[in-house]
């Protein structure tokens, strides 16, 4: 019997293989740094003994099409194109996070308020992006006057940040990553940009960056889903307990990204504790929906039980809890059977 004669398929892009384990696929969208850390769990999986394929695609509708369809099993990107698919009536469930809201307004030297942005240059990706959700939301909530911002399609947020140092715009939302380029170039007018909103703190619900699965795969294959949320979680606290790990990583994954950047990237993720892969909650879950809705992403629909199975990051905190509570047993046991040595090195009581 060949090895395809052999296989179980239970989706387009799932087979089970004559041995029990699984191959499938994981969908990314243009990987960067958060994405790091989701190709280092699909290699801890692989590591299990499965096939997982990764592919890379230019936009998230892309990764949400393939999913629903079954041809992907997993992927993590943008929330929003998700949340419509579920709306939808796609069979479509978020499952981790992929990174906390890490994006903030920067605007030119003097400007420090909504209002001084009227009529002004604002930059942004595309009217789709999240960022330009956010940035809107904000500009509605904040700007006092009738004047708004004139809003430039200009490209992704590398391109938007030298927009910005050269003067071509007077505000951009930019990510971590970015932001942090741009205080590494030593130039004058990048040290002289304010960050003019810090998008976490005004909007501290809203999760623009989660992993989802097509829902048969996670019924059909909980255990490897399993596996690969746990993978995720652990590798996020590795991250967060030592930053240098994320710098390995991307050796691995990004090599073109200048090390130094990345170390300061992942303590900035740290100390705004970006990167937890466990951090959804029915409440932010909810209130990343009632974001998207206000934003007109999505209608008002859509609950947070609909979108999102959650089950899935309680067990990996719950077997993350259990293996420390076994390493700290170890440790103490270890410590216990050690007999104490005196000043001089020798064991006491050896003769």
């Amino acid at each position: 019997m060949t090895a395809a004669a052999a296989a179980c398929g239970t989706g387009a892009g799932t087979e089970t293989r004559a041995n029990g384990k699984l191959a499938f696929t994981v969908a990314v969208i243009e990987p960067d740094l958060t994405t790091v850390p989701v190709l280092a769990a699909a290699e801890a999986v692989r590591r299990q003994g499965h096939d997982v394929e990764i592919v890379e695609l230019a936009e998230p509708e892309l990764a949400i099409e393939g999913l629903a369809q079954g041809d992907y099993a997993i992927s993590a990107e943008a929330t929003g194109p998700a949340l419509s698919a579920v709306e939808q009536g796609a069979p479509i469930k978020i499952i981790a996070d992929v990174v906390g809201n890490q994006w903030a307004l920067y605007g030119r030297k003097g400007v420090s308020s909504c209002d001084e942005l009227g009529g002004r240059p604002f930059g942004i990706f595309s009217e789709g992006a999240v960022a330009t959700a956010i940035s809107k939301d904000w500009v509605r909530s904040t700007c006092k006057g009738d004047e708004r911002p004139d809003y430039l399609t200009i490209g992704g947020s590398d391109v938007r940040a030298q927009a910005l140092v050269s003067g071509e715009i007077d505000a951009t939302p930019l990510e971590v990553s970015d932001a942090v380029a741009l205080e590494s170039s030593g130039s004058p007018a990048a040290a002289s940009l304010t960050k003019v909103a810090d998008f976490a703190k005004t909007l501290p619900d809203l999760h623009p960056q989660t992993v989802y699965a097509n829902a048969d795969f996670l019924g059909d294959h909980r255990g490897v889903a399993q596996e690969f949320v746990t993978a995720l979680v652990r590798e996020h606290a590795r991250i967060n307990a030592r930053p240098q790990r994320l710098v390995e990583l991307a050796r691995t994954h990004l090599p073109e990204e200048d090390e130094g950047d990345v170390g300061r990237v992942a303590e900035r993720y740290r100390d705004a504790r970006l990167f937890d892969a466990a951090a959804l909650t029915p409440r932010n879950v909810q209130g990343t929906i009632d974001f998207f809705a206000r934003a007109g992403v999505i209608g008002r629909g859509v609950r947070a039980e609909e979108a999102a199975d959650l089950s899935f990051i309680r067990e990996a905190a719950r077997e993350t809890a259990s293996r420390d509570t076994r390493k700290t047993a170890s440790r103490d046991t270890a410590s216990r059977e050690t007999p104490p040595r005196g000043k001089s090195g020798r064991l006491k009581g050896a003769s």
